[in-house]
């Protein structure tokens, strides 16, 4: 501004030299922006002689003087010189003029004309929508045109329109009539604006656009929450005429042609309770989503009419409490998706979080484009809960779980979705989605949420369990070895197995087997050798052959921690009956005593030193399993006899599978309130003297 003569460049506006007047423009649109050059500009009479070029120049002067007027608008200045022959000029620019810097300029103007609430007319009640309406009415193609260039290749044209679409849509919002904003709205879905921003929202030029996309994410919620406030009454003809189709998609007796539609048609007693609704009363039933509810259950019915008869009545031929209610479901997956894209929350919440992003992951966060396809998520989230209720045998007392599986469903698949997936692909995931998949999520979703509710106290519960499933598996697998087992005792190669190669070498049959079983008092393991294995199992008092457990040092295998297991003991890795694997082996060593140091071995016991000290060290018993469960069973069995850790897949699976088990089933029967998450109410203390104590959730304090 020290450099330029305010004076001079209002004169060179008026100038009878288009080039003149060309660059006077570009200089002024460079420093317009300073609010104290703006007021020297005001006085000096520039503001005329800009309203001048703005209503007859054209080119590259008229694009810098509409540059400039934006400008000094968004200061708040100079309104008085916007008159409706200028919005008539400048919405005309917008559908009539190609160039592009004379639309961006032009549509700048419009925007802050929709957008200032302080001075738009000298009209009072007059709002920057109604505004235009007049010079809208005269170009009918103003709308059109404007959506059409949000998929401008220019993004400064693409911003530029789309911010000018929000500030109607919010000036439409707030201030017009009641039935006019719904219609207004309505224009721009069926012109496609949904589909070109959802466009946007997906492509690499989501940066450059990050405000306006941000700001219609953000519009796109108000209109949400303000469906979803509206009450559902009767007396309003668009509820009425909603309800009315419903019931009327529904029916399978139409009336006849010509009929009277109000005429003689019986109506079905439970009209409204065959299509999911608990009472005859639906209006009712939308409380908890209004207006948005009734919107999304009619989309719903009318996008697939005969699918709704065909699921209605084959809902009808289920006895009543299996039926699933898809009206209530409806209004439980509009709930869902009200609370996933947390619609409730003001928009402020968008631009904070944009302005904070620092990485690009959470800059594709900010973005929820599949917000903008509400209605085929939603119709997608009650055709996958219809689904889930099918799959389970769900009866009406199992809704909520029904529910919470469709909410985490919803959280999976639509909360995961990158911002490049397409609507197209969620639906299929919403509807293919796999049941038991989704149980496990919900099972680590609770046990989340119950670790972050009670910390420690989870901690401690887990580890008890863990315990007892411990001591549960030990219990198991020693009543393995007091039921007995065979294992194959000396092995030869079969000659019907054809010639020894690195393939069969290990493939043999065995000569003599060995029947191992575990005394009653569990000191003993008796054993004896057979010739061949027999049906029943030997007696213990025919099993000559001991064991004694006291001595038992060392209990060692090959059997790897990671071996597969079979579905039961029973099974062995064969290839033929009768040929067995031997690459298995349990070996139990220990100290043989002998009669000179009995007397020392004993002490070595009552002293608590270890046994066999100067001894050597022996194998007692080798065993040879033919199944790996029959391998886990034995040598963890064995271990935990010997109170040792187990240390094979099997057994710690079995553990773990266990105390999982007793985790879940805690957590499914016990409320946020049985552990302190509310604060308790504890007993009066009339009446009382000094000798008592509380109970608060089932732990005795005394007092």
């Amino acid at each position: 501004m020290d450099n330029l003569n305010v004076a001079e460049l209002v004169e060179r506006l008026g100038s009878d030299d288009e080039s003149v007047r060309k660059m006077a423009a570009f200089r002024l649109q460079g420093a317009i922006g300073d609010p104290s050059f703006a007021d020297v500009f005001i006085h000096e009479g520039g503001l005329p002689k800009l309203r001048f070029l703005a209503l007859h120049s054209t080119g590259n002067t008229l694009a810098y003087g509409l540059t400039s007027l934006s400008r000094l608008l968004e200061l708040d200045k100079g309104w008085d010189h916007v008159t409706d022959d200028l919005i008539t000029r400048i919405v005309e620019l917008v559908v009539a003029q190609p160039l592009v810097n004379v639309n961006r300029g032009a549509m700048s103007v419009l925007a802050a004309i929709v957008g200032n609430p302080s001075h738009r007319s000298s009209q009072p009640g007059c709002t920057g929508f109604q505004r235009l309406k007049p010079a809208v009415e005269l170009y009918p193609q103003f709308l059109p045109t404007l959506v059409e260039k949000i998929t401008s290749a220019d993004h400064a044209l693409c911003a530029n329109s789309l911010q000018l679409i929000n500030s109607l849509m919010r000036d439409a919002i707030a201030n017009d009539a009641e039935f006019e904003w719904p219609r207004f709205i309505k224009q721009l879905q069926e012109l496609g604006v949904i589909k070109s921003v959802y466009g946007l929202m997906q492509s690499s030029a989501v940066q450059d656009l990050a405000h306006p996309l941000l700001e219609f994410q953000s519009l796109t919620k108000v209109l949400l929450r303000k469906w979803r406030e509206e009450r559902v009454d009767l007396e309003k003809p668009d509820h009425r005429r909603a309800l009315r189709g419903l019931h009327t998609a529904s029916s399978r007796d139409k009336p006849p042609a010509g009929s009277d539609p109000k005429g003689s048609v019986k109506h079905h007693p439970e009209k409204w309770r065959r299509l999911g609704f608990d009472t005859e009363t639906p209006a009712w039933e939308f409380g908890a989503t209004g207006f948005l509810g009734l919107m999304d259950l009619t989309d719903f019915v009318y996008k697939n009419e005969d699918g709704f008869q065909k699921l209605l009545l084959e809902q009808s031929s289920e006895p009543a409490e299996q039926r699933c209610p898809v009206a209530k479901a409806s209004l439980a997956i509009t709930s869902i998706l009200y609370e996933h894209f947390e619609v409730d929350k003001s928009e402020e919440v968008d631009v904070n979080r944009y302005i904070s992003l620092e990485s690009r992951t959470n800059f594709d966060r900010a973005f929820k484009p599949l917000l903008l396809h509400w209605s085929r998520l939603h119709t997608s989230g009650l055709n996958a809960f219809i689904r889930l209720w099918k799959v389970a045998g769900a009866h009406a007392d199992d809704f909520q779980k029904i529910e919470e599986l469709a909410r985490i469903l919803m959280e999976q698949v639509v909360g995961q979705a990158p911002r490049t997936k397409e609507i197209k692909e969620v639906e299929e995931e919403l509807v293919d989605f796999d049941i038991q998949r989704l149980r496990e999520l919900q099972m680590e979703l609770l046990e989340l949420t119950y670790e972050d509710a009670w910390g420690h106290h989870l901690r401690q519960v887990r580890d008890e369990l863990n315990h007892e499933a411990l001591q549960f598996v030990k219990e198991q697998r020693i009543r393995c070895l007091l039921q007995g087992a065979w294992f194959p005792q000396t092995m030869n190669y079969s000659s019907d197995l054809g010639p020894i190669t690195s393939k069969t070498l290990d493939r043999t049959v065995p000569t003599s087997w060995r029947f191992v079983r575990l005394s009653h008092n569990r000191r003993y393991l008796h054993f004896a050798d057979f010739e061949d294995r027999t049906e029943a199992e030997p007696r213990l008092d025919t099993l000559q052959e001991k064991v004694d457990l006291s001595i038992v040092s060392s209990v060692v295998s090959n059997v790897s921690a990671s071996a597969p297991s079979t579905s039961s003991s029973d099974s062995t890795v064969t290839t033929r009956p009768g040929h067995a694997s031997t690459t298995t082996k349990i070996t139990i060593h220990g100290y043989l005593p002998t009669p000179a140091d009995s007397h020392a071995r004993q002490a070595s016991e009552v002293s608590g030193t270890g046994n066999g000290r100067g001894q050597k060290e022996v194998v007692l018993l080798q065993l040879h399993p033919q199944s790996h469960v029959l391998a886990s069973e034995w040598l963890d069995g064995l271990l935990m006899l010997l109170n040792q850790q187990p240390i094979t897949a099997d057994t710690n699976k079995l553990v773990n599978l266990i105390g999982g088990y007793g985790l879940k089933i805690r957590l499914l029967n016990v409320r946020f309130e049985d552990v302190g998450m509310e604060e308790p109410v504890l007993p009066s203390r009339e009446g009382l003297d000094d000798d008592y104590y509380y109970d608060i959730g089932g732990m005795d304090s005394g007092v």
